[in-house]
């Protein structure tokens, strides 16, 4: 090969590594998924904002420019029966919780509580025990079609369906990794729902007191 077709050869290749690189970096638009919520919950809090869907869970985008959320939503499944829980709180914490209106989620990812509550259109709905489905959907800036972001399905039983009439008492359902389920359990406080570090912390010392050896 010729000195000249030699450099022609790596300019070329130059070329082409350096549009990859562009379009990896600066053009890719890509998309943003959901990591599974390893803690999901019902609440129906009676005279507050109503029954609500709630997790903690991580958003990334697979794009190195990041992508921006315009809206989220939940879509609530039992049997054929179908309810959106579509006004969006997001914040990573209780006092710091603001109307979703726009989040930027980057590569690294961001973790939020994430609150959906139903529409004030005078919706009612009840949580009544079944099995259901809670899919969550994202809307992107400049995208026509909304993202499915996850599939949980749950189980709420009679006991737990009639705790959620009292408004002190919410249902929490933790993921096991071992049995790749969630596992519901009655979780009670004035102000639902605690901060995850409170409630684990709740849950861990009820976990050591029921293995303590019976006196």
């Amino acid at each position: 090969m010729s000195l000249a077709a030699l450099s022609i050869t790596i300019s070329v290749g130059s070329f082409a590594l350096s549009a990859v690189v562009a379009w990896l970096t600066l053009l890719r638009r890509g998309t943003v998924r959901m990591v599974r919520p390893a803690l999901v919950a019902f609440l129906d809090a009676r005279g507050t904002d109503g029954p609500k869907v709630w997790f903690r869970a991580m958003l990334y985008s697979t794009a190195q420019k990041g992508n921006v959320i315009e809206s989220m939503y939940v879509r609530l499944r039992r049997g054929e029966a179908q309810q959106n829980f579509s006004f969006w709180v997001c914040g990573d914490a209780r006092d710091r919780l603001a109307m979703g209106s726009g989040l930027f989620v980057g590569q690294n990812g961001v973790s939020l509580d994430h609150h959906f509550v139903l529409p004030k259109d005078g919706t009612r709905f009840d949580f009544v025990a079944g099995d259901y489905v809670v899919e969550v959907f994202a809307s992107l800036v400049n995208r026509q079609t909304h993202l499915h972001l996850a599939r949980i399905p749950l189980h709420l039983s009679d006991e737990h369906a009639k705790a959620l009439k009292n408004p002190s008492q919410s249902i929490y359902f933790n993921w096991w990794p071992d049995s790749a389920k969630y596992h519901a359990h009655i979780g009670s406080q004035k102000q639902p729902p605690l901060p995850p570090e409170a409630l684990f912390a709740g849950l861990f010392a009820a976990q050591a007191a029921s293995e303590e050896p019976s006196r």
